[in-house]
């Protein structure tokens, strides 16, 4: 039996396998984002503790007896996000989250002083990425900086909680823009850049490798043996990845949860910041992966059931039940709710609906949502393809993935077969459990298989003729945009 833990950016997950690696118990608890400013996006690292507890107390509950029996323990979690700690160990200020976009001028500044950032850490300077988010705190929060002992991911904070060691794995290290990725070891160059040094970061270890062993008080407090390994974990795109089997060159998946990421690995190192792709380690050894990520994904339905008072059950069923006419008429809807990374790379980028009529309802909102997600995922293929990867077909996972409509969209848009898994809802934290197996001795053909299909979607000719006429008018539509914010507008 392993114990899988997923801090997500609006709910942490946990679950169990066993030793057949089937899901035997679940449960999740819904977490709060602040945003005290525009462009803020904030969370107290103490409330992901409170809500990890509360998580294992209703799993400990449906597991029963069975929970006696787990061995070992994974971990993932949000990436990029900055848990600062001072020497006695207490939290400096709530942790700056992957989607925060304060740190724009920053990434600028950082640009500049790290002449070989894009060669060493493999992307880009954007605003959701580690090293920015310390760049703004030493400017606008001086004494905070000073202060700074050791800097923290999530994942590594509950992990830190549960063990007692600052330790991180390489995938999850990798998205702080401080690691040097080829070499899977931290650039004393890209740390100095920001003011830091290597004292100040966790040790590193692979994702499917030990990271530190429970600790008593805590293992008391769960009904655990004191002592079972967890292992290094993985940030939550490449722990997903495990979950799903996404282990070998040519696998992919397409994860639609707070975010959306199109995720494809790689036998080696192979940066491409030009098509802001994204280039970071896999939560394996000797394993890369080119990422594709939207800020705002199934985040934007949610957005909008939260504006009309709608559940999202309700909405897709109304959804479904359009007719195609309705839906080639529907408004085009920008996603951008939270600025935009691949391919725009702009953090002042908004959401918009464009084409709005007396004719037009809820049902149709909620079509235009979905479909600009879809669009934006279009937008992160066109980039990969640009970056040399080409794909056959893609698994679906995240909790978009429960839409059966939502899945043919994306086949129909991609014009690429879409498959989902049994339990693919579970995404990181059954890539966490896994990672937790294969730290305890696991042999990875037999962890890391693939789920069994639950269901194939394949494109539609047709309908992808269609949706290439409104992804291209979609693509005018931020263009124009942009070119209205670069004039002053």
């Amino acid at each position: 039996m392993y114990l899988g833990i997923d801090l997500g950016t609006s709910e942490i997950k946990t679950l169990v396998i066993d030793a057949a690696g089937e899901i035997v118990a679940a449960s999740g608890v819904k977490l709060d984002v602040q945003r005290p400013q525009p462009h803020y996006a904030e969370q107290e690292p103490h409330r992901w503790w409170l809500a990890l507890e509360q998580a294992i107390d209703e799993l400990r509950q449906q597991a029963g007896a069975r929970w006696q029996q787990i061995r070992a323990i994974g971990l993932s979690g949000q990436m990029h996000g900055a848990v600062l700690l001072d020497r006695e160990n207490q939290v400096l200020r709530p942790c700056i989250l992957w989607n925060d976009t304060r740190s724009a001028a920053e990434c600028e500044e950082l640009t500049q002083r790290a002449a070989d950032l894009h060669s060493v850490a493999g992307n880009l300077a954007m605003p959701g990425f580690t090293a920015p988010k310390l760049l703004w705190v030493a400017r606008h929060e001086p004494e905070i900086f000073s202060r700074i002992a050791s800097v923290l991911l999530p994942k590594d904070y509950l992990r830190w909680q549960m063990c007692g060691e600052k330790i991180s794995d390489m995938s999850d290290a990798a998205g702080t823009l401080w690691l040097d990725i080829a070499r899977r070891d931290w650039s004393d160059a890209l740390l100095a850049a920001c003011g830091l040094n290597r004292d100040q970061m966790p040790r590193l270890t692979e994702g499917s490798q030990p990271g530190g062993r429970l600790q008593a008080d805590v293992a008391r407090r769960w009904g655990l043996q004191e002592g079972i390994v967890i292992a290094g974990g993985g940030g939550d795109n490449a722990a997903s990845a495990v979950g799903l089997g996404a282990i070998e060159p040519g696998d992919a998946f397409i994860s639609l949860g707070t975010s959306g990421v199109l995720f494809a690995v790689n036998d080696r190192f192979r940066p491409a910041p030009a098509s802001a792709v994204h280039a970071f380690c896999h939560a394996l050894p000797d394993r890369w992966h080119q990422m594709s990520v939207m800020l705002t994904a199934a985040s934007s339905l949610r957005w909008l059931c939260d504006l009309l008072n709608a559940t999202e059950t309700d909405l897709l069923a109304e959804v479904a039940a359009l007719s195609e006419t309705v839906q080639r008429s529907a408004p085009l809807f920008l996603p951008y709710l939270s600025g935009e990374r691949t391919p725009h790379n702009d953090p002042q980028a908004t959401g918009a609906f464009h084409g709005l009529t007396h004719a037009t309802n809820r049902a149709a909102l909620a079509y235009s949502v979905l479909e600009g997600v879809a669009f934006g995922i279009a937008d992160g293929l066109q980039a990969l393809r640009a970056a040399g990867t080409e794909l056959e077909s893609c698994s679906l996972t995240g909790g978009g993935a429960r839409s059966g409509f939502w899945a043919q969209l994306i086949a129909d848009t991609l014009d690429l077969p879409i498959v989902t898994h049994q339990g693919g809802e579970a995404g990181g934290a059954l890539g966490a459990a896994r990672l937790g197996w294969l730290a305890d001795g696991g042999d990875p053909a037999e962890v890391c298989r693939k789920p069994a299909v639950l269901r194939r979607y394949l494109p539609n000719a047709l309908r992808h003729h269609h949706l290439q006429r409104r992804l291209d008018h979609f693509r005018l539509l931020y263009q124009q945009q942009r070119d209205a914010r670069a004039s002053g507008f």
